[in-house]
């Protein structure tokens, strides 16, 4: 132990005239190789100090409590005492007359573990009396001593840091609770416990009374990860009693702690923002559905679950119980892109008991968080106009138009997944006909030919909870798009519209060698010839052979591969037909 106020690597020394004296008697001692000299009386104790530990962190001072072993004999070898056989250590205050006056001086300066023999003469002994039936008058006493623990009233309880984290989140404060690892010896090294036997953390409340009070000081500050060597005196550890048989009375104990992690009853989710990306326009609220990544860890790094070892997102609800509280506390306000840690309590996470093998009780859960993307369900296509041409636009995309456009699609992230550059040519659509995803239908609506866009665009308007083919299931997609070419539509299921009024005699015009019969020829020939003078036109985005085609088997009624004046029907004719045969 180390007395209060003194540094820990002090060594205390005994005054300069008694100590040149000690080792002139040692040296005499050792000179004759017994345990008595012979010749004159011995003025004081001679000690030989036949084994000394390399640490020495405090030596014996007058008043100090010590606890050791010996064996007494005589000059003849005979033993006449011994702690061994009773098996208990001397456990006394040095220096206030509760020894020999030999045994005293001859303690004086030990260090723990130090082996000593010590030559008492006579006079500072049991002296011409001795002891009735054990120690004649006059006998020199030959003492083998080993120092096992010293302290004083006035020690305190001795922290010393072996190991600290650079990163320290909190500190351990009275009413935290804690987990933290240990082995604990007594002051000569003998272990008497350890947690790593058991297999589990000591977990507990600090200065709350379910500890030792030395041990309730000596984890006061520490930080997550943190090692330290304890030293309490026995008065704040099991004092005059011990502890069962394995802590002795009057004991010091000597623990190394590994604080696993710590956190108080009180405590909220705490967040700290790791990486925020610029133009922030929209944070995450109770609701939303969100795509995140993130490496799940212990108060001490270890790491117990990770979204990146799965190669996929967690997609979950945010605010409505899919996760732990803590966690659906701490994903609300995010931003995407975000980066952000978020230290959860066991309180909001999996509490006493924990989860699995991984999760222990009572531990506090660090999430590091990548937020992807996050929508709600009641979202529309977000737009936004990166430019339009300088001259003035007066038409725009509207449904049933058929439209050339160039695009970039990518997710939120930035992972680019489709290009229409890709494939050298702008994409082709029809707006409303269904033939792409109803957000993209949607975000073209209203373009100028030359304007560019960006399209954010919820999974609900995209490919929804499933994916596609190189789309992860509930992605937001992103998309930068460029209108190059607009087509007027035609209304649902036309295939050709006249511009003006048809002919009066539309059959007699169709049918060119007058016949009386309209083969595919003779209809594909007049049907160019409408559109090449402007007086119709086909549906734009098919091959016009094929809508030709199309048509004439629409008026080919009996599919005999003619049309005849009685099949030969406009098809605001037929819809007009229709309407009166449902009324």
């Amino acid at each position: 132990m180390f007395r209060a106020g003194r540094p820990s690597h002090t060594v205390l020394r005994l005054p300069l005239l008694q100590s040149l004296l000690l080792l002139l008697l040692q040296a005499v001692g050792r000179g004759l190789g017994r345990a008595s000299p012979a010749g004159s009386p011995l003025e004081d104790v001679v000690i030989e100090r036949y084994h000394i530990p390399r640490a020495c962190p405090r030596e014996v001072q007058m008043g100090d409590f010590v606890r050791y072993h010996y064996n007494g004999t005589f000059e003849d070898g005979k033993k006449f005492d011994s702690s061994y056989d009773r098996h208990a250590l001397v456990a006394i205050v040095v220096g206030v007359g509760r020894l020999i006056t030999g045994m005293d001086r001859g303690l004086m300066g030990m260090c723990v573990n130090e082996r000593r023999r010590l030559i008492v003469p006579p006079h500072l002994g049991y002296g011409s009396i001795g002891v009735a039936g054990l120690i004649p008058p006059d006998a020199t006493l030959y003492f083998d001593v080993v120092l096992l623990d010293v302290w004083n009233k006035a020690d305190t309880v001795q922290v010393s840091t072996l190991l600290r984290p650079p990163h320290c989140p909190r500190m351990v404060q009275d009413s935290d609770f804690v987990r933290y690892h240990y082995n604990g010896t007594l002051l000569d090294g003998t272990a008497f416990d350890t947690s790593y036997s058991r297999g589990g953390t000591y977990d507990t409340y600090v200065g709350s009374g379910w500890l030792i009070k030395g041990m309730d000081q000596g984890l006061l500050g520490m930080c997550p990860g943190e090692r330290r060597k304890i030293v309490i005196p026995p008065f704040l550890a099991y004092g005059e009693k011990g502890y069962g048989t394995v802590i002795p009375p009057q004991a010091s104990l000597v623990f190394q702690v590994l604080l696993i992690d710590v956190h108080n009853p009180k405590d909220a989710v705490q967040l700290e923002t790791l990486e925020l990306p610029p133009g922030c326009v929209r944070r995450a609220v109770a609701g939303d559905f969100m795509r995140y990544h993130y490496n799940g860890s212990l108060m001490d790094g270890t790491l117990f679950d990770s979204s990146y070892s799965r190669n996929r997102t967690y997609n979950t609800y945010v605010g409505q119980g899919y996760v732990i509280p803590g966690m659906d506390q701490g994903l609300q306000g995010s931003c995407m892109g975000e980066r952000r840690r978020i230290t959860i309590p066991p309180h909001l996470a999996y509490g006493e008991n924990g989860t699995g093998d991984k999760i222990p009780g009572s531990a506090v859960l660090i999430f590091d968080v990548h937020i992807i993307d996050f929508h709600n369900p009641a979202d529309p296509v977000e737009i936004k106009t990166l430019s339009r041409p300088l001259e003035a636009c007066n038409e725009t995309a509207r449904l049933g138009d058929f439209v050339r456009y160039h695009y970039n699609c990518s997710l939120l992230d930035g992972t680019k997944l489709f290009s229409s550059h890709d494939y050298g040519a702008p994409q082709e659509a029809t707006l409303g006909a269904h033939k792409v995803i109803e957000g993209l239908d949607t975000g073209l609506q209203g373009m100028c030919v030359g304007e560019r866009r960006q399209l954010v665009v919820p999974p609900h308007l995209a490919h929804g909870e499933s994916g596609a083919r190189g789309v992860p299931g509930s992605a937001v997609l992103l998309f930068e798009v460029e209108l190059m070419s607009r087509e007027d539509g035609l209304p649902t299921g036309y295939l050709f519209v006249w511009h003006e009024d048809p002919p009066a005699n539309l059959f007699e015009d169709m049918d060119l060698n007058k016949d009386g019969e309209v083969p595919p020829e003779e209809f594909s020939t007049f049907i160019k010839a409408q559109v090449s003078e402007g007086k119709g036109r086909l549906l734009p985005g098919q091959d016009p052979e094929k809508t030709i085609g199309d048509m004439f088997q629409n008026q080919d009624r009996n599919q005999d591969g003619n049309i005849t004046a009685e099949e030969l029907k406009l098809k605001s004719d037929e819809d007009q037909e229709r309407v009166h045969e449902e009324l």
